[in-house]
């Protein structure tokens, strides 16, 4: 699947879907689970405690697990959304493509989301959803790795980080001989490497040996969260 055949050799035409179609991916990946949790439950802003990342692990350290549901039903929701309309754009012949195309932009818009001034999390949830709705295999594989290593290490961050290095290893063995898989493939790299940038101090910790280890607890743990 060659994008600009879809226009022919108007490039313009190309360039105005994938913007169009950018956009309209970035838009549901603004709406973040742990903000929005955070200011309907708690009243209280996610981003102002912990880590200052509006994600799952720091909710969860801060505020505890009652309301985590939330955060993931959010995040996973709003990736399920993106990738359909990524479907939608790009049809039946380029629905492939359009999964990733969604994934990467709905993943932007998280780590950068305009609703809340582009300080959002680390897309770790909605990229995990992509995985799921891109292919069973690839999720299968990106799931194990992040479960395994969650599981004996504890560090949440050592998990997305090997999961997301999975991804472009089991695109090219899903999808190598899948029409336009080039395209298939830069987008797989970008998520992977969206994801690896907003770790970059996570992974500077796992080497350093300061990175902190999750920890499982009922209630939010600090009184200071500013939970009602």
């Amino acid at each position: 699947m060659d994008i600009l055949s879809m226009v022919g050799d108007r490039t313009l035409a190309a360039a105005l879907i994938l913007l169009g179609a950018s956009t309209l991916c970035y838009i549901p990946g603004g709406v973040n689970g742990a903000i929005v949790a955070s200011h309907l439950f708690y009243h209280d802003d996610v981003r102002k405690y912990g880590s200052g990342n509006a994600g799952l692990t720091n909710f969860y350290r801060i505020y505890g697990a009652k309301y985590a549901w939330c955060v993931i039903l959010v995040d996973m929701g709003k990736a399920a959304v993106a990738v359909a309309l990524g479907m939608w754009i790009f049809g039946p012949e380029g629905a492939v493509f359009g999964k990733y195309f969604a994934g990467v932009f709905c993943i932007v818009g998280h780590m950068f989301p305009f609703l809340y001034r582009f300080k959002g999390g680390k897309g770790i949830l909605c990229s995990g959803m992509t995985l799921i709705l891109l292919d069973w295999r690839i999720a299968l594989v990106g799931w194990g790795v992040f479960l395994l290593l969650w599981a004996t290490t504890r560090y949440v961050s050592l998990g997305s980080v090997c999961a997301a290095l999975s991804l472009p290893v089991m695109t090219w063995a899903v999808y190598r001989n899948e029409g336009g898989f080039p395209y298939i493939m830069l987008c797989a790299v970008l998520m992977a490497a969206l994801v690896l940038w907003a770790h970059r101090g996570n992974i500077q910790r796992l080497l350093t040996g300061t990175e902190s280890k999750f920890q499982w607890h009922k209630g939010p743990p600090k009184e200071e969260a500013g939970a009602q």
